[in-house]
């Protein structure tokens, strides 16, 4: 299927690695002017040269969303990069106590400002511009937990549902201006900290360590059980991003994509 992606230019928030690493290397390979971001900057920088090396065109921008003065100098290079943005995908976040009464008060402002503060400080310079052209795409990377809630990481869990609530506001917001705005909440999806995760998981159960194949399916069925069977993809994140960000999906505004195997109970 062609997307109909090649000349668009797009800043994908926390893209030296993970997630926004699948992102950045699948819309590159879709003929999109990619934005590499960060906070390391050679592990930003080697991204975007494997991006070229590919055939892709490529920059980084580098900073700290979580900060006014470092995103504001994050989005003025990411415009200069390549004379506008056409599509933003807020995939930058991070934070999460374990239990509700390790989190301080202050770790709850954290988690918000990661996730939820930063991102609004990339629609704020950017929606306003994609306005003026009269087309954009906006895809918030929220997460499972938004919606269906643990007793772990609930700082993290809330901050994510203020995504996806702001997705929705936004979209009303922005209404007839060509620009849609989407989130995509992926389930359990296999990335080096989901791996250490379930591999000291394993070892507390005595289960066998060294056969990813066999942690993985008794992962989806006893500990994130969907009824896939497997962990997801950062591929799979990346490719419903694909589709969204494209002209094909220009119907598809101020919805909650779960790619998450079927993990989450619920109709939505």
């Amino acid at each position: 299927m062609e997307l109909n992606l090649k000349g668009k230019r797009a800043l994908i928030t926390g893209s030296s690695s993970g997630i926004g690493e699948a992102i950045a290397k699948t819309l590159a390979a879709e003929g999109v002017f990619t934005i590499v971001h960060g906070r390391n900057e050679q592990r930003g920088r080697e991204v975007m040269d494997e991006i070229i090396q590919n055939g892709g065109k490529a920059a980084v921008a580098i900073g700290d969303l979580s900060k006014d003065e470092s995103a504001q100098k994050v989005a003025q290079e990411a415009m200069q990069a390549f004379g506008g943005i056409d599509i933003l995908v807020n995939n930058a976040g991070g934070g999460g106590s374990l239990s509700w009464f390790d989190a301080s008060t202050t770790d709850w402002a954290n988690a918000y400002q990661q996730n939820v503060i930063s991102t609004i400080r990339m629609i704020q310079h950017f929606a306003p511009l994609m306005k003026e052209s009269g087309w954009g795409r906006i895809i918030n990377i929220a997460s499972g937990v938004a919606t269906q809630p643990t007793t772990a990481i609930a700082d993290y869990a809330a901050a994510k549902a203020a995504v996806v609530n702001l997705t929705v506001s936004l979209a009303k917001e922005l209404a007839y201006s060509g620009i849609t705005v989407n989130t995509i909440s992926p389930g359990t999806i296999r990335t080096p900290g989901l791996e250490k995760a379930v591999r000291g998981i394993a070892a507390e159960q005595g289960w066998d360590t060294d056969d990813w194949s066999e942690l993985e399916q008794r992962t989806a069925r006893e500990i994130w059980p969907n009824p896939t069977g497997r962990i997801g993809r950062i591929e799979d994140i990346a490719n419903m991003t694909a589709y969204l960000a494209s002209p094909l999906a220009g119907f598809i505004n101020g919805a909650n994509y779960r790619v998450d195997g079927g993990n989450i109970a619920s109709i939505n």
